[in-house]
């Protein structure tokens, strides 16, 4: 007898290392994205989501059995179903945060290069490879804008697609080749519902994540530059020190015997410059 059980639709073991990966270079608000993502978002989807739908077609139901009438009416009413958007949405919104695994390892490979080139004990390019310096900070930066963007963006085509997030219990469909109006019965839509409210509810909480982090990145970088400049200043004038000049006293001020003494020889200028 054969085990009849459906593969696993989700490698975990890819998944456990993408959320490790990632996490090393995350800032807090990263973290907490990440946890929502994959334990609220992507658990719920293969674990419950996936299930509650099912063949959705196949549960959507008229009251004619005209050939054809059930099919054109449930392409006009879920032209993309739920579960199918979901999936594309979980895979473009996780893609943005390979770009800072990519490019730790980049700058970790030009390391080895420059290792291997000039010796263990040459200078090194970086410092940390995975400190958001130069670079990698603007990548990270980027990869907010692009999650933020790709869930607002998804979030949009959902609510074009069904008004409200609401699934009706019953629709009515008057096209070709349905003979007249004819009822349509969608299977568990209250369940339905709930769950669309539920993966709205997570991305806009992924969305206000971004936001929060883009801001905290923006105003650290606003005042570690703003200090470091303060610095500078500071530094800079207080290496000036006095400058005093003493130039020939006139001549009206000099009596008549030091005259003789003081034409025999040139004047002396002192300059004290401290720089």
């Amino acid at each position: 007898m054969y085990n009849c059980r459906p593969p696993n639709t989700m490698n975990w073991a890819f998944l456990q290392g993408l959320l490790s990966g990632v996490n090393k270079y995350s800032t807090g608000f990263g973290r907490i994205w990440l946890s929502v993502l994959f334990l609220f978002r992507v658990l719920v989807y293969v674990v419950a989501a996936e299930r509650v739908w099912g063949d959705d077609q196949k549960d959507f139901e008229c009251n004619v059995k005209q050939p054809g009438c059930e099919n054109v009416c449930f392409d006009y009413y879920f032209p993309v179903s739920h579960i199918r958007l979901w999936a594309l949405q979980l895979i473009f919104v996780s893609t943005p945060s390979l770009l800072v695994v990519m490019h730790v390892a980049y700058r970790e490979e030009r390391e080895r290069k420059n290792k291997l080139k000039n010796g263990e004990t040459c200078r090194s390019i970086y410092n940390d490879t995975g400190k958001k310096i130069g670079g990698l900070w603007w990548t990270y930066v980027i990869s907010l804008v692009f999650k933020a963007g790709i869930d607002s963006g998804f979030l949009y085509i959902l609510y074009t697609i069904y008004k409200d997030f609401e699934l009706p219990r019953l629709v009515k469909c008057e096209l070709a080749p349905c003979p007249n109006t004819v009822d349509c019965f969608i299977a568990r839509p209250t369940e339905k519902t709930i769950f669309t409210i539920f993966m709205v509810v997570t991305a806009a909480l992924c969305v206000l994540i971004n936001v929060c982090e883009f801001t905290y990145l923006v105003s650290k970088r606003i005042v570690s530059s703003c200090c470091s400049s303060g610095k500078r200043r500071h530094s800079s004038q207080s290496t000036r020190g006095p400058t005093t000049l003493f130039e020939k006293p006139s001549s009206a001020n000099v009596n008549p015997e030091d005259k003789s003494v003081a034409g025999n020889q040139s004047p002396n200028v002192i300059i004290h410059l401290n720089s």
